[in-house]
């Protein structure tokens, strides 16, 4: 069989890539269409994965819809003509090339606010699959899966931590450091939506070099870090996920960053105007965990931080909470790899109150 798969974010090449390559191992043809966007096609280098370049899009709100019109004309041109039998991605992208293609349409989701992006991919869809926290029905082709977008890549029986990250970073065996993540608000559905300010990223900075090293990734690249005794994370971008594992904090305005690290078991706070009662289910579900801080003021993380930082034995505390959350967890990749294998694909379940052990994915 031709399988295409959609990468538009460094996310959505972690999410597909393991898939990607028990497909090919079993002989299938596969093509990725990449979008140009922040680390994206270096992780499609890294991982030797094949793929074309449908577009490009900075971190800017702007850039995205003048982009469009481009992207999705270099989009119908390439799904023609590679002619597959299947599509996967997140979105309208994919959704779109299957209205195009006449081809079935598998949709990983795991964000509520993009309502307009479920609103256009719904007729198209085939099956979405979304973590069983998710908060909206998307109808009868809904599928829940008991774990996250992340589980594809981070389940224990898939990720393998390499320690010599720490020697590559520059740190010792026992030097206790924190990763920031800074986001850039580029998205469609981060429109009317803010992170730290300014001031706020330099204060927190300055906060946690009092007790650890700190490495700062940055997605917007604008971060002042001007006499500060800050490093950028300055790896290649495919070594985040054994850095976060090493880590004894994250602390980031960013949304998926915060879902590896429950996965890594390293300890996360995570600040933006989504955390609240309408917050996205999967940051509910952690922090009901106890496998994630959502914080809604700048003041309840500089106290959680210092709560945090001041804890014994805390990575021991982490690594037990992660361990009992994930023993019930979908290995997503296999997931994947065997609803591509089936013509008939699965069954959709119930809304996530009504979840059963039988009636969840695993």
């Amino acid at each position: 069989m031709r399988y295409l798969f959609f990468t538009n974010t460094p996310a959505h090449v972690h999410l597909y890539k393991h898939t990607i390559d028990r497909l090919e191992d079993a002989g299938h043809e596969v093509l990725v269409l990449g979008r140009d966007y922040g680390c994206t096609e270096a992780l499609l280098e890294y991982y030797d994965l094949p793929y074309r370049i449908y577009g490009a899009c900075d971190t800017t709100k702007s850039s995205l819809f003048r982009e469009l019109p481009g992207q999705y004309y270099t989009i119908a041109k390439l799904a023609r003509g590679y002619d597959p039998d299947w599509i996967f991605g997140i979105g309208s992208y994919a959704a779109h090339a299957g209205a195009l293609t006449r081809t079935p349409v598998t949709v990983v989701l795991d964000t509520e606010p993009t309502s307009l992006d479920h609103l256009l991919s719904r007729p198209f869809t085939s099956t979405f699959l979304t973590p069983a926290a998710f908060r909206k029905d998307l109808g009868a082709n809904h599928v829940r899966f008991r774990g996250f977008k992340e589980s594809a890549y981070l389940h224990p029986d898939t990720f393998e931590v390499d320690p010599s990250v720490r020697s590559s970073l520059g740190v010792s065996p026992d030097e206790p450091y924190a990763i920031v993540r800074f986001n850039a608000w580029g998205s469609h559905h981060d429109i009317g939506e803010g992170g730290f300010t300014r001031n706020q990223r330099r204060q927190l900075l300055s906060r946690l070099t009092e007790d650890v090293t700190v490495f700062v990734s940055d997605e917007g690249g604008t971060a002042d870090l001007d006499d500060l005794d800050v490093e950028p994370f300055s790896l290649h971008p495919a070594r985040i996920h054994d850095a976060l594992a090493e880590a004894d904090l994250l602390v980031a305005d960013t949304q998926t960053m915060v879902t590896e690290a429950a996965l890594l078991a390293t300890p996360a706070i995570r600040s933006n105007s989504f955390v609240g009662d309408s917050d996205m289910g999967n940051f509910l579900e952690l922090e009901a965990n106890d496998l994630l801080y959502n914080c809604e003021t700048f003041e309840d993380v500089l106290s959680q931080v210092s709560d945090l930082l001041e804890r014994d034995s805390l990575q021991e505390t982490w690594e037990s909470r992660r361990n009992e959350y994930v023993e019930d967890m979908v290995d997503l990749t296999e997931l994947l790899t065997d609803l591509a294998r089936s013509k008939a694909g699965y069954e959709p379940t119930d809304t996530p109150a009504d979840l059963t052990e039988t009636e969840v994915l695993a």
